[in-house]
């Protein structure tokens, strides 16, 4: 892996843990962490419980890079849709233990995992994309449409609606909430009732199940790596 990137193997599951500053930004150096870390669980044939680091999954894209110019956003905003697109499609079941905050790609991220374990606090999780003065992408509302409940769709996406864990479970973004001492064994337990599924049958399953808005999300992203993208205060 890489400094950012934590990988560890176990037997039926490996542990892959952002560590990128006190945010846990979403860099390039994590995107490819990531995808190595994807790429040596699938080699190994191992479930992958992703998480971050105490009190904050993460709070989303690397903000310097956002900023610097449109063209290093549009990069990297593409490059992370990328990564949800590829987790989507793992053919390996992937466990988030949200370990805090989960706030914009964070967020994200959030939607592109099998199942999704929160912690009991005073934590934030959501898409402030159009708080920030950020257009949502159109790949971010493919994603968001396809696993956020109906009803939550506008209010997170277009409204920057913001929630509780206990609430992010009624939005979509989380499937269970536990304390925070409970949430890597909740996660390795998780992880051992998944084994028992047959892996050809959930891999296929998964691509049958997501083919229309997996579809949808390669032509976002591809449409959205035409259009400039900027971050404002207001």
């Amino acid at each position: 892996m890489n400094k950012v990137i934590q990988y560890k193997s176990e037997k039926q599951y490996a542990i892959v843990t952002i560590k990128n500053g006190k945010a846990n930004a979403i860099s390039y150096e994590v995107i490819e962490g990531l995808h190595a870390a994807f790429d040596k669980a699938e080699l190994e044939n191992k479930i992958v419980i992703l998480t971050g680091q105490s009190g904050m999954f993460s709070a989303g894209f690397d903000l310097k890079i956002m900023t610097k110019s449109s063209d290093d956003a549009v990069n990297l905003v593409t490059k992370g849709s990328q990564l949800s697109l590829r987790m989507l499609s793992f053919p390996k079941p992937i466990i988030i233990a949200c370990s805090g905050h989960a706030v914009a790609k964070g967020a994200f991220i959030l939607l592109s995992g099998d199942y999704r374990i929160g912690i009991k606090g005073d934590f934030k999780i959501g898409l402030n994309e159009v708080m920030i003065g950020m257009t949502m992408h159109n790949a971010g509302i493919e994603i968001a449409k396809a696993r956020l409940a109906t009803t939550y769709f506008e209010r997170s996406v277009n409204n920057s609606e913001i929630y509780s864990p206990i609430d992010a479970i009624n939005a979509g973004f989380l499937d269970t909430i536990v304390s925070e001492n409970k949430l890597l064994s909740t996660a390795i337990k998780t992880a051992e009732l998944f084994a028992k599924l047959n892996p050809k049958a959930h891999a296929e399953t998964k691509l049958k199940l997501r083919k229309p808005y997996l579809n949808k999300i390669k032509k976002a992203i591809a449409l959205d790596s035409t259009i400039e993208v900027n971050i404002s205060s207001k």
